[in-house]
């Protein structure tokens, strides 16, 4: 019988060894790069064994499904990392330690209204930006984020740690490196702006995080080289 604990350090032991080897190649400290284990799917059997595995940050991409798993894990960091629609956005504040896929300042503003209600200090975000201008994909557009900055990050709680996005699939793990040059040069001329906006670049998955941390991705989110392409239910249970 495989060994759940022992299956998940070893996967999270080389997808850190891959991050390690991507800042070596471009000199930097890979302290500076947090992995988000995405968990969407995986059961809830399976992930009581994170943390005993090292893997203290999961991300998930529906509120629905992460109030099944969040009441059983309370000591991870919890990350929303899927679209959130806004009236699902007083549950995610309820779940989530950080949302990553804040895409417009009207849900900026829901946000920041209901933590303020709710007597929340503090409410980690990032600004998901459509850097492809991909038309399936959700998001800031590039050109609008710097008006829009102004207006959110005037908002109160709120805490924008930078910004956000979803690559387009590509073939070859090279073929993402454009995506992730150009959320890095609209992330360094916002800042140029509004000195305020947090320096984190959310960007890279399974199959492209490595060009992205090579990019300056301070947060990759992988799931699949972490968990595997396993049905869910499929691992053993505890």
């Amino acid at each position: 019988m495989t060994d759940p604990v022992g299956s998940l350090v070893a996967a999270r032991q080389s997808v850190v060894a891959r991050i390690e080897a991507a800042c070596a190649r471009v000199e930097r400290d890979p302290s500076g790069v947090q992995l988000v284990a995405i968990s969407k799917t995986i059961s809830l059997e399976l992930l009581r064994h994170a943390p005993s595995a090292g893997l203290h940050a999961l991300g998930e991409n529906r509120v629905q499904e992460a109030a099944d798993k969040v009441p059983a894990l309370p000591d991870v960091e919890w990350h929303l990392v899927g679209r959130l629609q806004g009236n699902k956005a007083a549950k995610a504040l309820e779940l989530f330690s950080v949302i990553e896929s804040v895409d417009s300042v009207d849900l900026a503003a829901r946000l920041s209204r209901l933590a303020v209600e709710h007597g929340r200090e503090r409410v980690p975000v990032y600004l998901q930006v459509n850097v492809d201008a991909d038309p399936a994909k959700a998001g800031f557009q590039a050109s609008g984020l710097d008006a829009a900055l102004e207006a959110v990050l005037a908002l109160p709680v709120l805490e924008v740690r930078g910004l956000m996005t979803v690559g387009v699939l590509v073939d070859m793990p090279e073929e993402a490196r454009a995506t992730f040059v150009r959320l890095r040069g609209l992330a360094e001329t916002l800042r140029g702006r509004h000195p305020s906006l947090g320096a984190g670049l959310s960007m890279g998955m399974s199959d492209d995080f490595e060009v992205a941390v090579e990019e300056g991705s301070t947060l990759v989110r992988v799931g699949r080289a972490i968990f595997g392409e396993r049905p869910l239910g499929e691992w053993p249970a505890a």
